[in-house]
């Protein structure tokens, strides 16, 4: 071979080297292209997999909030804290439409304060808790949210010129300067007519990708969703407070604020007045128009009650046709003014379809200047006004001071005797610590409830021969058979007496055999005729000794007389039956039947009802029926 021959072949061995060189050189670079590819889609899904994660987590925490008891204002701010500090906006704001004489606004629901928004606060010339926006009809705030669609701003200047009027352009151009501002996103925010407004974005960046609009669409959902849930939950809240009729404070409540004033009362020795109201002749306006027109007529005291009050006064409907009214920081004097001017306005007030309108009899009580004691407060309250309607009706009358043994005291002079004097037999450990109780509480001047002890005495002796006997159900029944006396118009002496009698009335059992008491099956017939001898064992031989219930035990004896003469002990019948006595039989009767016994099952609310109605004119009275039917309405309300 030729030198010239081995230069060639060199030649183009180099050059297949060189190609060699330059395809690998193209296949690394390719790998190399691929590879940073790669990269930048994991990097990028990576992103996209903690932004999601970190939403998830943040409707997670919002969802847990708007679950729990957190005011709306918390949760609220809780999401735009989230957007702001945690997915990179420079700030947010939640804004609602408001109205005031200057025209519509937007006012701000979220004051989360950083540099940014003091910054901007000052700019306008405000505070951020004054913040105001006053948009134009045309602008991007007021599109958006009629066509209920995401708006934008591109320059932090659009929106101040959109919203607001003379501002200086210099400052404007040196707070853009200061804050990278790109977009102002507007995110409708509407739930049906409880709320109008936006959720505000401030972006860094100038471009709203897709999945950013849907990830802020779904965080206003939630906003949505939050507010709904806390209209939602006033409401409910607001109605397990109000009476659904007169949309007054329902019966629970003012027990509650009664207790609440007392003890502010005492604290800051500060009298408050409590007023009793009860309609005049609702039973003749329930017969003559019908109940309809029964119903107006509260309505109409309810309104009457509603505009002459204080914004810190407490009316509420205790049940019925009564009303009672808290007036913290008035005095007797005062309190007779107030009620006074309650009184005529009633009686000025027509009500629709009803000749010659309505009256009512009202009583004054007050707080700290003639007592301290809640339970006697109300009972004087109410004394003054049982003695309004017996003066003739549509009057005012001052509770009478000399003049103020309640029947809460006899009833605990009557447990003390039966305790210390041992008339029943009782635990004798147990009986010292409801002696001390009692005892104290007669020298007790806090304003604490003598009621609830005293219920809690029978149901702890009531349970010592029936352990079937449900905590609460003497507080029931006391209640009920109130409600029912006073549907049939009895007096204040007789409901008093009524009351003593509703906590006595079984004391006789204590005294029957224990198997008989105790027993799971149903009676037998020799059973039955022993435990029939309780009304006139706690009558004769555990009531009579005790002087202060003598005017109880006609009560008493008679319980278990039935209407049509077949009950007992006496078979008394029709109207020799004290109407006491037989409203203690209703009641009785009613919870039994709704009582499990381990012979039956409970009846129901509805079944017990039934079973009284078909027991009309035998069992019990027709009148004391339709008594009762009212008075069970009432007390489901209760």
């Amino acid at each position: 071979m030729g030198i010239l021959d081995w230069i060639s072949q060199s030649a183009k061995k180099l050059k297949d080297v060189e190609s060699q060189i330059d395809n690998t050189s193209r296949d690394v670079y390719e790998v190399y292209q691929r590879n940073v590819a790669l990269e930048r889609e994991i990097a990028q899904r990576t992103e996209e997999l903690r932004l999601a994660n970190q939403t998830l987590l943040t409707l997670e925490q919002v969802w847990d909030m708007m679950n729990s008891s957190r005011p709306l204002s918390s949760v609220l701010e809780t999401i735009v804290s989230s957007l702001y500090g945690e997915f990179g906006y420079i700030y947010s704001f939640i804004a609602q439409k408001q109205y005031s004489e200057q025209g519509t606004f937007y006012g701000l629901q979220t004051y989360l304060e950083n540099d940014f928004s003091l910054a901007l606060a000052n700019l306008v010339n405000t505070t951020i808790y004054d913040f105001k926006l006053f948009p134009k009809k045309d602008g991007v705030i007021e599109t958006a949210i009629a066509e209920k669609r995401v708006g934008y701003y591109v320059d932090i200047k659009d929106l101040l010129e959109d919203n607001f009027s003379n501002i200086d352009e210099e400052k404007i151009q040196e707070f853009s300067e200061n804050y990278n501002i790109k977009t102002i996103i507007i995110l409708p925010i509407t739930v049906q007519d409880q709320f109008s407004g936006f959720l505000s974005v401030f972006s860094p960046r100038k471009e709203l990708k897709e999945d950013e609009l849907s990830f802020l669409s779904l965080f206003t959902r939630q906003i949505e969703l939050a507010i709904t849930i806390a209209n939602l939950f006033e409401t409910v809240k607001k109605q397990a407070v109000t009476d659904h009729l007169t949309n007054l404070f329902n019966r629970r409540f003012f027990e509650d604020a009664l207790h609440r004033e007392a003890t502010r009362s005492l604290r800051t020795k500060q009298p408050f007045c409590l007023i009793g109201l009860d309609l005049d002749h609702l039973k003749k306006i329930n017969d003559t128009y019908g109940h309809s027109m029964g119903d107006k007529a509260i309505a109409t005291i309810a309104s009457v009650i509603t505009n002459t009050s204080r914004s810190v006064d407490i009316p509420s409907r205790y049940g019925g046709e009564e009303f009672f009214i808290i007036l913290p920081g008035i005095n007797a004097k005062g309190g007779l003014i107030a009620a006074e001017r309650l009184r005529a306005t009633i009686e000025s007030t027509p009500v629709e379809g009803l000749e010659g309108g309505i009256t009512a009899s009202l009583g004054i009580a007050c707080f700290i200047e003639q007592t301290t004691n809640i339970d006697e407060l109300f009972e004087m309250c109410d004394k003054a006004m049982y003695a309004s309607k017996q003066k003739g009706r549509n009057q005012v009358s001052l509770a009478d001071t000399d003049n103020t043994t309640s029947w809460q005291d006899v009833a605990i002079d009557a447990f003390v005797d039966i305790l210390t004097q041992h008339r029943i037999p009782f635990n004798k450990s147990l009986a010292t610590d409801l002696i001390e109780k009692l005892q104290l509480k007669q020298q007790d001047s806090s304003g604490a409830s003598t009621q609830e002890m005293l219920f809690s005495i029978v149901d702890s002796i009531s349970k010592s021969y029936f352990p079937l006997h449900p905590d609460g159900s003497t507080k029931n029944k006391v209640a009920l058979a109130t409600l029912i006396a006073k549907r049939m118009n009895l007096s204040k002496t007789e409901v008093d007496k009524l009351k003593i009698a509703m906590l006595l009335y079984d004391i006789g059992n204590t005294m029957m055999p224990k198997e008989i008491m105790k027993k799971a099956a149903p009676l037998n017939k020799d059973e039955k005729e022993e435990i029939k001898k309780h009304p006139v064992v706690g009558a004769q031989e555990i009531l009579k000794p005790i002087n202060s219930v003598s005017n109880i035990i006609p009560i008493i004896e008679n319980h278990h007389e039935n209407w049509d003469g077949t009950g007992y002990p006496s078979n008394k019948k029709g109207d020799e039956i004290p109407i006491t006595s037989q409203i203690i039989l209703i009641v009785d009767s009613y919870f039994a039947m709704i009582s499990y016994r381990p012979y039956r099952k409970a009846y129901t609310i509805d079944e017990a009802i039934e079973e009284i109605k078909t027991n009309a004119n035998k069992k019990y009275s027709a009148e004391l029926v339709e008594a009762f039917i009212y008075a069970i309405d009432e007390f489901k309300k209760m």
